[in-house]
């Protein structure tokens, strides 16, 4: 029988609250009592040796927000022994999902010193590419299957991307899930009425994008490059996918609209397609070459 001290016991019951949320969220009845929870627990002042209780109850915070608002782990398969111990590790070692641009380029300063651009945008777009994405049809409307998809992401938080990867699909679900789960919008929310007023105005829209902060410049320009490979006539007659076909699956991973009101957000779709449409055809992504 193992016996376990207090201290032992504490450390893996945050550990397990810290998994769950990483798969499922609690009720609507427990959600409160969990915020109260970790609200209480949040102050350095609970820590014990060995047992950073505040940290556990802040990324427990964090996990329940994004939980509340994405859901459960899609799929049909029960997590991975795996992903339960990425979950586990996440809490100390943050996942490239979810984080910021910043915080991305601070998790691999270490192993990638030198690059300016975010080594998971880099090394799946290639990925994609490799695996002739660039003639698949329906590349990025289609789905990869979701159960590879989360595969892929744990390898991806272990700095690792498997060769033996058949399909496309997975690759491109995975990126677009990325720009997506950013902590920050691609495009910060400050800049996104100007986004749409100039929604069809190349100059001013490709003015939007030299305002914004130099890393989200960069990875949004690298973005830009890398669908214009895919609107080039020749691809787009296989893949079926032109620009407008790319600029309606890309926007809402680019844009975030705050608004409440359906009719404001179903108006203001149609422009954030339309600006990153825009981009794709005018903004000029040369100086990119070369920077990785």
């Amino acid at each position: 029988m193992l016996f376990y001290t207090y201290r032992e016991s504490l450390q893996k019951g945050w550990e397990l609250i810290a998994m769950c949320l990483a798969f499922f969220p609690p009720t609507s009845q427990f959600h409160s009592y969990l915020e109260t929870y970790f609200s209480k627990h949040s102050d350095s002042l609970e820590d014990l040796p060995s047992v950073p209780i505040s940290h556990f109850s802040t990324q427990c915070q964090k996990r329940l927000d994004k939980m509340m608002q994405t859901g459960p782990k899609k799929g049909h398969r029960k997590p991975t022994l795996d992903e339960v111990e990425q979950a586990k590790k996440s809490v100390f070692y943050p996942s490239m999902f979810g984080s910021s641009l910043e915080d991305v380029l601070i998790l691999q300063n270490e192993r990638f010193p030198e690059r300016r651009l975010p080594w998971i945008q880099t090394t799946l777009s290639e990925e994609i590419l490799r695996l002739n994405g660039a003639q698949t049809e329906g590349i990025f409307r289609v789905p990869g299957d979701i159960d590879e998809v989360n595969a892929l992401k744990i390898k991806c938080d272990q700095w690792t991307l498997p060769s033996d990867c058949p399909d496309p699909h997975i690759p491109a679900s995975l990126l677009k899930l990325w720009y997506r789960e950013l902590a920050e919008p691609l495009i910060p929310a400050e800049f996104y009425e100007d986004c749409i007023e100039n929604y069809a105005n190349p100059e001013p829209a490709i003015e939007v994008v030299n305002k914004l902060p130099d890393i989200n410049r960069l990875v949004l320009a690298y973005l830009i490059r890398f669908l214009q490979v895919f609107a080039a006539p020749e691809n787009a007659a296989v893949t079926k996918m032109d620009v407008n076909n790319l600029a309606m699956v890309m926007a809402p991973n680019c844009l975030r609209c705050e608004s409440t009101d359906p009719k404001v957000i179903f108006e203001n779709t149609r422009k954030e397609m339309g600006f990153i449409r825009t981009l794709i055809q005018t903004l000029d992504t040369s100086f990119m070459e070369g920077i990785v």
